[in-house]
């Protein structure tokens, strides 16, 4: 996450979920991620043949944020979308925008540029006025050209070489008017999507450098294994081995070679292990005997409870989950002397090159890190610690790049996974089925491991190394910026009395962090179920009880949409069909969304259709807005039907897809999008708002079809033959 977002309590402001800066750091605000990154130049340039870069810290992870931020650039600047070109984020000379995630990008980013083009136009404009002496109200701008009125007096090309950029941005600047945009609010196709779809060499898993060695990792058989032991002999090829305490990695020629000899030298290894892991069938119990031990804290409280006719009392259940890239992860790096560039599908640049510095012990200015696209990935993967893999086997060999691919089986088995999560609920009713109280307690390890984060880094390898750096727990973002466990464990709904309180484990068995919507998918489901059973015993509609307990507008709106959109009040009830509902602003403070899930249950159940009505606000690219919706709320049929990390006491074995299955395209659900068109209201971003009510809704179509409700992801034939009505 990136931004400026002020806690109220402290008056604290943090820079994304990052350094916290003090209230006030004497300079007046601006907008997004350009408060902390002021100069104009660092954001766009201006060329001689007719080119705008624009230099977003944002990366480009298959969620088309490169085409929106291009579509602000074009729009504000007054130029043709085609002449814009993105320059991939890279330090030191991108702006330092954290980490691309939290639906933040177009808003914070997207914020940044938009005042940045502004500023520039209109310092380019006074140039061209001063020099013409025509008055700057006298003139326009039509695709870069300055037109007064006699004709053209200027462009930004010719102004290109004057440095005019190397300035400060002011909070001056005036961004064009909704109803002025001609740009952004149109369905422009996404820049990225012509070289994935024509095989182009576009990821960092295609990169080819000249006397390029390829490498690959010797895991330990298990979670927190020491290696005590390689016994020597031939390697394939001229492979070589290179080792720093329990890290292991093999050099070779060519993928092959480096293949056969990482299999060939992990037959040769002899480790220390021990149990480490939870029992999987009682992970319940586990999860509530861990927090006993941790960090307990109230996360919201208002009003007090009153006598009530009834109390729901209901627990859920989730377990860790994986990313489960199609792509495993990938990195190239090279030594030059002291200083090592690494090639990466990072999420944050600055982020991971902090990290590797704390690994290696040197400056940060000894380590340059490049975005490349990979595969994508909502959330903390395996993108970080493959690029420090890469680094320290490319230390090795000093001068030659060195590229360092993961199997199916680490990426499955090794990345960082989204936590377990345990929540209790207890729901106050009166006579007339209105809730009038909500405690909730919600149990789960932290959601952040990500990198840059901490004095410790939290790189895969660190923890490996002869001089290992400590496993640390993980954290939670703060609430200001949108919480970790408990996010949107806070309901929407205007209930006179509620108490959350969430419970972070001090201890982790398995390594945790960001996965999308993170605490969420888990919250949203346990508050909308609740509110169906409610509805139920009020003998009410599911919709109808929703929008009595609800005060806001824009999300009544979505919910109505959805709910007109599936036919919602006219369906006809079928055997072994049904349909739910699932509501949630993300974060409470980003979009919102309303999905209506329709499910066949046969030999398991099967997600068949999806309705969702959306509001981000601004949309820049209305189509782009829907891709995400759309994704969201299939990456959410995946969870809610499969998926689901299984272990023994000491190793992960859904480390393949016969183990760890994702949805199939045969079985992805037909997704109808309908965006509330809001184009006067700031943006809000959209890539991880559907997942959540997605996953709610499946649950209470559950419900319909078979008359039981799911406590536990993921819903599989085996949980739902012991759930209860």
């Amino acid at each position: 996450m990136s931004g400026l977002i002020s806690d109220p309590v402290t008056g604290t402001t943090t820079t994304g979920f990052g350094a916290a800066m003090p209230p006030s750091d004497g300079k007046p605000r601006l907008p997004g991620s350009l408060h902390l990154n002021r100069r104009l130049s660092q954001w766009l340039s201006f060329h001689a043949d007719g080119r705008v870069t624009i230099t977003p810290g944002k990366v480009e992870l298959g969620q088309g944020i490169l085409t929106t931020l291009s579509q602000i650039a074009a729009e504000e600047l007054d130029v043709a979308f085609g002449r814009i070109r993105v320059k991939p984020a890279a330090t030191p000379d991108s702006p330092d925008e954290a980490v691309t995630s939290g639906s933040l990008s177009t808003q914070d980013s997207g914020g940044a540029l938009r005042h940045a083009c502004a500023q520039a136009r209109a310092i380019c404009l006074q140039v061209v006025a001063q020099r013409s002496g025509v008055p700057v109200e006298a003139i326009s701008v039509e695709d870069g050209t300055f037109l007064g009125p006699d004709g053209p007096v200027g462009s930004y090309w010719d102004l290109a070489d004057q440095a005019l950029l190397e300035t400060e941005a002011v909070p001056e600047a005036r961004p064009k008017p909704a109803g002025a945009r001609r740009i952004a609010g149109t369905s422009v196709p996404r820049i990225d999507l012509p070289d994935k779809v024509f095989g182009a060499a576009r990821y960092v898993h295609d990169l080819r450098l000249p006397g390029m060695l390829q490498a690959r990792v010797v895991r330990p058989p298990s979670s927190r294994a020491v290696l005590t032991g390689v016994q020597d002999g031939p390697l394939p090829g001229e492979a070589r081995l290179v080792r720093d305490g329990s890290f292991l990695a093999v050099l070779a020629a060519t993928e092959w070679e480096a293949e056969a000899a990482a299999t060939r030298l992990a037959a040769r290894c002899t480790w220390q292990e021990q149990d480490t892991l939870p029992e999987q069938a009682r992970l319940a119990e586990w999860l509530r005997e861990a927090a006993t031990r941790g960090e307990r804290s109230e996360v919201a409280k208002h009003g007090e409870p009153a006598p009530a006719a009834r109390t729901l009392r209901r627990s859920f259940l989730r377990p860790y989950l994986a990313h489960a890239s199609i792509g495993p992860s990938c990195a190239v790096a090279q030594w030059e002397g002291d200083t090592v560039t690494v090639w990466s599908h990072s999420q944050g640049p600055y982020n991971l090159r902090a990290d590797i510095a704390k690994t290696l012990r040197c400056a940060p200015e000894k380590v340059v890190v490049r975005h490349m696209e990979g595969a994508g990935c909502y959330g903390h993967n395996g993108a970080d610690d493959v690029a420090l893999d890469a680094v320290l086997a490319a230390r090795a060999v000093p001068g030659r790049p060195v590229r360092l691919l993961w199997s199916r089986a680490e990426e499955l088995g090794w990345s960082p996974f989204s936590p377990s999560m345990l929540v209790d609920v207890e729901a106050d009713l009166d006579e007339r089925g209105s809730i009038t109280g909500w405690r909730s307690h919600i149990v789960s390890n932290g959601h952040s491991s990500r990198p840059g984060r901490d004095p410790v880094p939290t790189l895969l390898a660190a923890s490996m190394l002869a001089e290992p750096f400590p496993v640390k727990p993980s954290i939670n973002p703060p609430m200001v910026a949108g919480g970790g466990a408990p996010r949107n464990g806070v309901p929407l709904y205007a209930f006179p009395a509620l108490q959350v309180e969430t419970t972070r484990l001090l201890e982790m068995p398995v390594r945790t962090s960001a996965l999308r919507g993170l605490g969420a998918t888990i919250n949203v489901w346990a508050i909308e179920s609740v509110m169906d059973e409610a509805a139920a015993l009020a003998g009410e509609d599911p919709l109808d009880f929703r929008l009595r307990h609800l005060e806001d507008a824009r999300g009544i709106a979505v919910l109505e949409r959805a709910a007109a959109m599936a036919g919602w009040r006219g369906r006809q009830r079928r055997e072994s069909w049904g349909m739910g509902l699932g509501f949630a602003r993300y974060k409470n403070s980003g979009a919102w969304a309303a999905v209506v899930a329709e499910v066949e249950a046969r030999e398991r159940v099967f997600c068949r259709r999806l309705w969702i009505a959306g509001d981000v606000g601004e949309a820049v690219n209305p189509d782009g807005v829907a891709n995400q919706f759309e994704g969201g709320a299939i990456h959410a049929t995946s969870v809610a039907l499969l998926e689901e990390v299984r272990f023994d006491r000491r190793r992960v074995t859904s480390d393949s897809w016969e183990s760890f299955p994702i949805l199939r395209f045969s079985e992805v659900p037909k997704v109808a999008v309908d965006i509330v068109a809001r184009p006067e209201q700031p943006f809000l971003g959209a890539g991880e708002a559907s997942m959540a009510p997605t996953i709610a809704a499946i649950a209470g179509a559950i419900t319909e079809a078979l008359g039981v409700r799911p406590r536990a992801l993921p819903f599989t034939p085996e949980r739902l033959a012991t759930a209860e009505p």
